[in-house]
């Protein structure tokens, strides 16, 4: 298989870096396959304190890529929606595309998507999976899959909904349109603004790593949590959390080493 997605392990900061850059990153059989490889891979890996999502070259992710909108538009097809209604779905409900985006959100550590070139279509939908988003000003970025009579399928229903207004969420799926980076900033899709989004998010992204790994995966589990449950379980969850937290190693160096003025060493990944 031609490569795809090429890692990086750096100090506990995966860059992971979309490498087709001859397709604007474009979304093949291959390309998803590999989001879902890295991705799950990633999950395990000892050590690893943040990543950072990225594309080399012109673009972060163009969508979908145009051979697979020429076979939907012939030969014979089930309209049923079968093929997307599989039952070999994962624990959190994703069907294969839905994972290649469903398993960035997954990870147990921060994930940062570095943005700039374009984000169309899938490629939009793959940087909703990270916790942030920094994005280059003069990114183009859309929701563009009523271009080609289709609608967003890759998760971004369920990550769009916690970021926009309801009635900002449909003018943009039923338009398609097309939107810079300085909207979607304003629009609360993008993070931060940066000229160098990569370098930016790799420098957050070590500044994450320098902090208890404990505590900042307690900490995303706690945001994860508190978007669906209620009150008195978010505020149960708090606590619980921080109880595992307090007086373990992590924990105890954090203090020690603010107390003490030097830079932490945790003793737990």
């Amino acid at each position: 298989m031609e490569e795809r997605i090429r890692v990086e392990i750096t100090d506990g900061v995966a860059d992971v870096r979309l490498v087709r850059t001859d397709k604007m990153n474009a979304l093949d059989d291959a390309m998803f396959q590999a989001l879902i490889d890295t991705g799950e891979s990633l999950k395990t890996t000892p050590g690893l304190r943040a990543i950072v999502l990225s594309g080399e070259g012109r673009a972060f992710c163009a969508g979908l890529d145009m051979g697979n909108f020429a076979a939907m538009a012939s030969g014979p097809r089930d309209r049923s929606g079968n093929s997307l209604l599989t039952p070999n779905r994962t624990p959190g409900g994703s069907n294969r595309a839905q994972h290649a985006v469903m398993v960035w959100r997954e990870q147990v550590v921060p994930v940062i998507a570095a943005v700039h070139g374009v984000a169309f279509g899938g490629g939009f939908q793959l940087a909703l999976g990270a916790d942030m988003r920094f994005v280059a000003p003069d990114t183009r970025m859309a929701i563009l899959e009523i271009k080609w009579g289709l609608v967003p399928d890759m998760a971004g229903m369920v990550l769009l909904r916690t970021l926009l207004r309801d009635d900002v969420a449909r003018e943009l799926t039923y338009t398609g349109r097309i939107f810079d980076g300085e909207e979607a900033y304003r629009l609360g899709l993008a993070t931060r603004l940066c000229a160098d989004p990569h370098a930016e998010a790799m420098a957050v992204a070590r500044e994450i790593a320098s902090k208890s790994p404990t505590a900042i995966r307690g900490a995303k589990r706690l945001i994860n949590f508190m978007a669906e449950a209620d009150q008195q379980a978010i505020l149960l969850e708090e606590s619980r959390e921080q109880g595992a937290l307090i007086g373990g190693p992590n924990q105890v160096e954090a203090v020690m080493s603010n107390m003490q003025k030097r830079p932490a060493v945790y003793p737990e990944a």
